[in-house]
């Protein structure tokens, strides 16, 4: 199994069918430019296609995928997603970002015990997690 980004668990995302056939399997070890893992309620089979959308961030955000893998975990599912283009992976990759930023956050917010400004969590984030986040395999 490749690394996969992992989303963060507490900005949900919903996976959708969506309505074209799935990957052949004997593809699918080459087919990830990038991906991400996030957990869900049910399983997929590998080479299921899917949407991943994130709904706190509005209707924009959605990024077509397949389903690379699916591992039981003992309340739900770590579902791995690649997605198949440049582009898709560079627009699911910036609000993984996004993702991570507000996670952190929320985090620093209960540390603190006081709300934090979004822009200087983002240059805490960035000073302490950028170089390991675009280091991180994707695919």
């Amino acid at each position: 199994m490749r690394r996969f980004l992992r989303h963060p668990s507490d900005m949900p995302v919903e996976l959708v069918l969506r309505k074209q056939l799935s990957a052949p399997k004997q593809r699918l070890h080459d087919i990830s430019l990038g991906g991400v893992a996030c957990n869900c309620s049910r399983s997929f089979r590998r080479g299921t296609a899917v949407e991943m959308r994130i709904p706190l961030l509005g209707d924009q955000a959605r990024y077509p995928g397949v389903v690379a893998w699916c591992h039981k975990l003992p309340d739900d599912y770590l579902v791995g997603i690649s997605f198949v283009d440049e582009d898709t992976l560079f627009r699911a990759r910036m609000v993984e970002q996004v993702c991570q930023i507000e996670h952190y956050r929320h985090q620093r917010e209960l540390e603190l015990g006081k709300p934090q400004a979004v822009e200087a969590m983002a240059c805490e984030w960035i000073a302490e997690h950028a170089a390991e986040f675009s280091n991180a395999s994707l695919g």
